[in-house]
């Protein structure tokens, strides 16, 4: 009896198994699910994860598709620029299932076939974007005349577009740029272009030195002049005062001349005492000889 109900329970153990594996399917955190009925898809898509209920085969089927970012490198491709050189550019791209119910019908679930028809479009794009823009927005003596950034945008913008039209429900992640690469013809070619350039810069920025250097000397120039011209002005000016003067106070000096002689010689000794200084002299040497005919008990004798 024992083992006739251990039989059974076993049995039920296996009949219980056998019904969640025709009637339950589980979805993980990374997947994401479709249920088709006679191979048409009837559900939305099952992205969250957890158990969830099913008919058996061959009413319902279950697809599981990865929903993380697949990455993938293109080939070695020779890309002809507008001015007609020669690229070997490799570009990488990320790209997810954005809407499986979508993907499922146009590529009947395979990760590769989408990868494919994902590669020709990275293809086209590539030739078509690269095709419009010269080398030298590639390869340049100047970083700032580079489009790196910008040629990316337009291949990506280019395949998304695509992506959307057909309704393929992939949507691209992220793309750029691998390697770039030229042909050993060409490469003697762009150095000698880069070095060209960077020797236009050289003479530009040269050009500009001696043009600037010029402005700064001429300005110096005219400065000097105005200084000059302000100075002999001012001299011409002063000059004139003095002779103004002189010829005002002449006339007086020359009626008397001994009492000309006296201020000039007192203007003198003021101006020799203008500094509070203790002078050492000559009584004999003008206009000191005016202390001769000082009162022997004058004041500060």
């Amino acid at each position: 009896m024992k083992r006739n109900a251990m039989t059974i329970v076993i049995g039920a153990v296996l009949v219980v198994i056998f019904a969640l594996l025709l009637f339950v399917f589980q979805v993980r955190r990374s997947e994401v699910a479709i249920v088709t009925t006679f191979e048409k898809p009837t559900a939305q898509p099952y992205d969250q994860p957890g158990a969830y209920f099913k008919w058996p085969w061959p009413i319902q089927k279950v697809y599981k598709f990865d929903q993380r970012i697949q990455n993938f490198e293109g080939k070695f491709r020779q890309t002809f620029t507008a001015d007609n050189n020669n690229l070997i550019v490799t570009i990488y791209t990320g790209w997810r299932i954005s809407d499986a119910k979508l993907f499922y019908p146009k590529f009947q679930g395979s990760v590769p076939a989408a990868q494919r028809i994902l590669e020709g479009m990275l293809s086209s794009a590539q030739n078509a974007v690269i095709g419009k823009h010269n080398l030298s927005d590639f390869v340049n003596a100047d970083p700032k005349e580079l489009k790196f950034d910008a040629v990316e945008n337009e291949i990506e913008s280019a395949i998304q577009s695509e992506l959307s039209t057909n309704d393929y429900g992939i949507r691209l992640e992220f793309l750029g740029f691998k390697k770039i690469e030229l042909p050993e013809s060409v490469t003697q070619t762009v150095f000698d272009r880069m070095k060209n350039e960077r020797q236009k810069l050289i003479s530009k920025t040269e050009n500009e030195g001696k043009a600037e250097a010029q402005v700064i000397e001429s300005a110096a120039d005219r400065q000097a002049a105005e200084t000059i011209a302000n100075a002999d002005a001012a001299a011409t000016r002063i000059r004139g005062e003095g002779e103004a003067a002189a010829a005002r106070v002449l006339p007086v000096f020359q009626q008397n001349p001994e009492l000309a002689n006296y201020l000039l010689r007192i203007e003198a000794l003021k101006q020799s005492l203008n500094q509070r200084a203790t002078l050492i002299f000559d009584e004999r040497t003008p206009p000191f000889d005016l202390f001769l005919n000082f009162p022997t008990n004058a004041p500060g004798r």
